[in-house]
């Protein structure tokens, strides 16, 4: 069955092979483009996704246009992508071509109104992005830039930042990041083998502590110390 090429007319089950092609190829697109193009969306990533985006959304919407031709096309951008992406990370001069300098907003709890302008984002943008980042108000702000993705990073005056155990030359425990060993009633052998612990430890532990068996148990983590913390359906 030719549903590839161009037709002057597609049977129902020729238009469900090319959406299925053509979701699972751009499934595999996205994953050799990575986590880089689909988070941060910088200025390459932007004009690649809406190339990409136009060039499959033809032949999935007109029986005339050739399906390969898209694809193959696809894979000729993906590859200009990456050598892109390489020439950024090698060539400074090439970086700055492709990626704009970061721009000050805010300096010294004062707002910079031709930061604004020269980064196109108005004042109400500005202090939705601070309140993301929990600053209150400007003047507690001692440096604002707009990145290059789109995001405003902040940086408090350090007389208004949260003191810490640190500061207060407290001693702490090293950071410790719980393992996941039940989710959703099924013991994640992976994660308890990690743990140094069994399946048997796991079911006596619920049993002993919580009168419950695993099939109860929404979420079990399990920390360093052999602590397991138990969520339960409701």
């Amino acid at each position: 069955m030719n549903f590839i090429s161009s037709q002057e007319s597609l049977t129902v089950i020729q238009w469900v092979l090319r959406a299925v092609v053509g979701f699972v190829f751009l499934i595999v697109i996205a994953r050799i483009l990575g986590q880089r193009a689909i988070s941060q969306l910088r200025l390459i990533d932007f004009v690649i996704a809406l190339v990409i985006g136009d060039v499959i959304a033809h032949p999935l919407s007109n029986e005339e246009h050739s399906f390969k031709g898209a694809l193959i096309t696809t894979c000729v951008l993906v590859l200009l992508y990456l050598i892109g992406i390489y020439l950024v990370l090698k060539f400074p001069s090439f970086r700055k071509l492709i990626t704009p300098p970061a721009i000050t907003v805010v300096k010294e709890g004062r707002i910079l109104y031709h930061g604004l302008k020269k980064a196109r984002i108005s004042l109400d943008v500005l202090l939705e992005q601070l309140r993301e980042q929990k600053a209150d108000d400007v003047k507690k702000v001692a440096l604002a830039i707009f990145e290059a993705d789109g995001k405003i990073s902040v940086f408090l005056d350090p007389k208004y930042e949260p003191v810490t155990p640190a500061d207060c030359q407290i001693e702490t425990q090293p950071f410790n990041l719980p393992r996941t060993i039940i989710k959703e009633g099924k013991i994640n052998t992976e994660e308890l083998y990690q743990s140094q612990k069994t399946r048997e430890w796991v079911i006596s532990t619920l049993q002993n502590q919580y009168q419950a068996e695993v099939h109860n148990v929404l979420l079990a983590t399990l920390d360093n110390r052999d602590n397991l913390k138990v969520f339960f359906y409701k």
